[in-house]
């Protein structure tokens, strides 16, 4: 009786210590970050940089804080976040299935392959007048030339992904009689998840670089046209709150999904070596 009371009030000791350990762990993961912001903070204000070129990085902090209190932030946020959002969703869907479709039918891969390495090779901000002449400066435009941008990285990777399926798994499947469709949604798909989340990682960094370039034409909100119209205007503190604004939107979003690779495919965990 009393070995259990004393292992059930060391539980919540030992939880505490979980947590504290685990804060250590994510204050070292970003500590380089802390540190690039002092740096940042420090050489203006010690002369180093003209603060004018660089304001410091509290002044940029109070620029953010003054769009959120106009409300002017949301704005901006909401319409480059709707953007992005339609040109990635558009590409993962369109790229997932058209990879899967590609990486299982090797017929249909070297038919398309040297058309689909030819497009690839052209840059998305090269063919955005070309958007811009067949679909105007409105928002389809924008969503396109996103889109453009996004989906060969996934593509590319879904490809990969059932190309490198373990021929071992397959024949394993199939000796226990189990159909084409049973293997391709059951093997298949799951092996090939770790490559497709690898490529919506990609795209998803591309997304936001691509949509800086569309939201400086023919946008009245966005964080590009807020970058873009703050540039014009010399107002720099504006400019690099736009910029600081886009690095956390793409931060953000890069860790979302590794959030959701490692919780789809905790299963690959259990194939690593155990030391």
């Amino acid at each position: 009786m009393k070995t259990l009371t004393g292992a059930r009030q060391n539980e919540p000791a030992k939880g505490v210590w979980g947590w504290i350990i685990a804060l250590f762990g994510f204050c070292k993961r970003i500590a380089a970050i802390f540190i690039f912001l002092a740096v940042w903070e420090s050489l203006p204000r010690l002369g180093m940089i003209d603060p004018f070129f660089l304001p410091p990085f509290s002044v940029v902090i109070g620029t953010i804080w003054g769009m959120i209190v106009k409300g002017e932030f949301f704005v901006h946020l909401a319409a480059s976040l709707k953007r992005a959002l339609s040109g990635f969703t558009l590409g993962f869907i369109v790229s997932v299935s058209l990879g899967l479709l590609i990486g299982w039918f090797r017929p249909m891969e070297k038919f398309l392959d040297p058309l689909l390495q030819a497009f690839r090779q052209t840059s998305a901000l090269a063919l955005f007048p070309v958007f811009i002449l067949f679909f105007g400066i409105g928002e389809v435009a924008k969503i396109a030339i996103i889109y453009w941008g996004t989906q060969w990285p996934i593509l590319l990777n879904t490809t990969a992904g059932v190309r490198n399926v373990d021929p071992l798994l397959i024949k394993s499947a199939r000796s226990m009689g189990a159909s084409n469709r049973v293997i391709f949604f059951r093997v298949v798909l799951p092996a090939s998840l770790p490559y497709i989340f690898t490529g919506a990682r990609l795209s998803a960094t591309t997304s936001i670089l691509v949509l800086i370039a569309a939201e400086m034409v023919g946008a009245k909100a966005g964080l590009g046209f807020l970058v873009f119209d703050a540039q014009q205007k010399f107002l720099i503190p504006r400019m690099y709150a736009g910029i600081f604004l886009m690095s956390v939107l793409g931060f953000t979003a890069n860790y979302i999904l590794l959030y959701l690779e490692r919780r789809y495919t905790s299963w690959k965990q259990d194939l690593l070596p155990q030391h």
